[in-house]
């Protein structure tokens, strides 16, 4: 039972949305992602899909390094691994559902060995130790021609269920965003049970858990793991949504891409995780169609324009590091405060 705003059962403590008004906003969100392809064009339904696969990675990411304060920027070498091995098994025939969780798992097993570091190592010294992974693991797609296709890239069969092709942004939507919808609620419910809450031990005192019992090299590993699962995964959708991928997309840009967008979003948050996806991915958009339309009307100012793209994005970037460390989701918070008071004031 419920008492006023006090939880009087432990089923109710442990709920992930515990009040009726949260679940009414999840049923009402869920269906505007299910009617959102049927009112929206191409292009947005495009966006959508890769803010679900940008949600995925970055979950992973946060699990990583939010959760447990494990650093990498290895992220995208970890997405690169998924992305060949769905392509290999996909070639063979082998159907998107058995791929998608191969693909995480052998990223998960390359993420075991390189976390075994993390038991000596940590903070930048690890962070360094990511980026070697990095680099070799793109070394490694430009040369192993037989699986990867080397530098002219592989490409990926389409997804099918049941003998229906999920031949465009359209149909990939329906593919995508559940399975991101899935993947993020594991890993929030992940965090009330006794592994995550060794994660977040680990990240705030490291000597201090193992002093409590908890093992190290165990649950870092498995953190090492688990977000090299979702990178997998991230990276197996990406290829079955790109339908063609090269060794040029999983370089050290794309795994800054996911470091930044967990700390733009929140670190130590599924909802941060989604901001920041969202944000980084979005923003992007908007300053090019900016730099587009006002070279409707002024075609000389689009040379000096497009250059300054990324200069506003990485200004963006630092102001929230700047004036708000804790990213978006302290936005979010204060927003909900003000609405929960409203129109009272503090």
């Amino acid at each position: 039972m419920r008492i006023g705003d006090f939880r009087a059962s432990y089923a109710h403590d442990e709920a992930l949305w515990p009040t009726r008004v949260q679940r009414t906003w999840l049923a009402l969100l869920a269906l505007a992602l299910a009617a959102f392809p049927f009112g929206a064009n191409g292009y947005l339904v495009g966006l959508a899909c890769l803010v679900g696969i940008h949600c995925i990675a970055a979950a992973g990411l946060n699990v990583m390094t939010g959760y447990t304060g494990l650093i990498s920027l290895g992220h995208a070498a970890f997405m690169g691994v998924g992305c060949y091995t769905a392509a290999w098994f996909a070639q063979r025939g082998w159907p998107f559902f058995l791929t998608l969780p191969l693909a995480g798992l052998v990223a998960a097993a390359i993420g075991i060995v390189v976390g075994l570091p993390s038991l000596r190592i940590k903070g930048l010294y690890l962070a360094v130790a990511t980026l070697a992974t990095q680099f070799l693991l793109v070394y490694v797609f430009r040369e192993w021609d037989e699986v990867t296709g080397g530098v002219r890239g592989v490409n990926v069969p389409n997804a099918s269920l049941f003998g229906f092709d999920l031949l465009d942004d359209h149909r990939m939507y329906y593919l995508i965003v559940p399975v991101a919808a899935l993947m993020l609620v594991g890993a929030r419910n992940l965090f009330r049970t006794r592994v995550g809450r060794a994660f977040i031990a680990i990240r705030d005192k490291d000597i201090s858990a193992e002093v409590l019992g908890i093992e190290l090299l165990h649950y870092k590993l498995a953190a090492f793991a688990l977000g090299s699962f979702y990178a997998g995964v991230a990276g197996a959708l990406l290829g079955y949504f790109y339908r063609a991928m090269t060794p040029e997309y999983f370089t050290l840009q794309l795994s800054v891409f996911y470091l930044a967008a967990i700390i733009v979003g929140g670190l130590g948050s599924m909802l941060g995780t989604i901001l920041g996806a969202v944000f980084m991915t979005l923003v992007p958009e908007l300053l090019r169609g900016g730099v587009a339309w006002v070279a409707t009307w002024a075609p000389g100012a689009t040379e000096v324009l497009s250059p300054m793209q990324q200069v506003v994005f990485g200004l963006l970037i630092m102001g929230f590091l700047v004036f708000e460390p804790h990213g978006l989701l302290e936005i979010w918070r204060r927003v909900r405060r003000l609405f929960h008071l409203w129109p009272f004031r503090a």
